[in-house]
């Protein structure tokens, strides 16, 4: 039974963007003789949520918070400090509950709220869609800065997340961090990109907006990087796994296909009658 259990939570905490759903529902179907095994993967569960930075929208709220080991308050609770609020996650069904108001005091209480504001304005002009939360952590050390955007299209069968976090030290001025992005194409086949970009650069002055400025020149650095690489797979690897052109050795003139006679045009000899 724990082969089986761990065999199981590795399907959950490999659940591309957006699918954990449609997992959660395989799962049921292939342990139908063991309905009590899907209840056992509590931890595998809130593991997935919290690297994953799963987003959820509070009670009453129109803005999506984050979910994270940074914003974790123990016992299943989370807080998010854009909101002053604290709320219950239920990691199986991703649905937040009992939400109750959260202050957020500390040494770094300004830093992380001055931060909150530089990041809004990097965020809503560089993202389509996006959630973004900064919250004390190590003992109010330091202040962790996540970036997350989802984009799901089932229906065109493809799936996709960004996920940037930083950590910043105020005593060296120290911003480390990674890049994530996740997407997952799956129709007619299952292609899956899965990459990561370190970061390790320095904040000079300190201050939220030197923050996010420095995260704003990382990741712009990053997204040019990845269009490279798309570019090269365009026109290389992608390019390799199909014929350029037809077995005539000649491409098609498309605009005229309609007045192609078969084992003429497209066959390069004469008219057979």
């Amino acid at each position: 039974m724990s082969s089986n259990k761990a065999i199981v939570s590795s399907f959950v905490e490999g659940a591309p963007p957006g699918e954990l759903a449609d997992v959660v529902a395989d799962i049921k179907a292939l342990t139908i003789s063991t309905p009590s095994l899907l209840s056992e993967l509590g931890p595998a569960f809130q593991k997935y949520n919290e690297e994953q930075l799963a987003t959820v929208k509070l009670p009453g709220g129109s803005q999506p918070v984050i979910v994270s080991s940074h914003s974790s308050l123990g016992g299943g609770r989370y807080f998010d400090v854009e909101s002053s609020s604290s709320f219950a996650f239920d990691h199986a069904t991703q649905k937040a509950s009992s939400v109750q108001s959260y202050v957020l005091e500390g040494a770094q209480a300004d830093l992380v709220k001055s931060t909150l504001k530089s990041l809004s304005t990097y965020v809503k002009e560089h993202f389509q869609n996006a959630t973004y939360g900064v919250y004390p952590i190590e003992n109010d050390s330091k202040i962790a800065i996540i970036i997350v955007a989802n984009k799901y299209s089932p229906n065109n069968f493809w799936n996709g997340r960004w996920r940037s976090l930083y950590i910043f030290n105020p005593t060296s001025g120290a911003l480390e961090g990674s890049i994530k992005v996740d997407v997952h194409y799956y129709e007619d086949g299952n292609v899956r990109l899965l990459t990561t970009k370190p970061v390790n650069s320095s904040v000079s002055s300190g201050s939220g907006a030197s923050i996010a400025k420095e995260i704003s020149g990382s990741e712009k650095k990053y997204q040019e990087e990845l269009n490279r690489s798309f570019t090269s797979l365009s026109e290389g690897a992608f390019k390799g796994l199909r014929r350029q052109l037809p077995v005539t050795r000649q491409k098609i003139e498309w605009d005229k296909v309609a007045s192609y006679r078969l084992g003429q045009d497209i066959g390069g000899g004469a008219s057979r009658r």
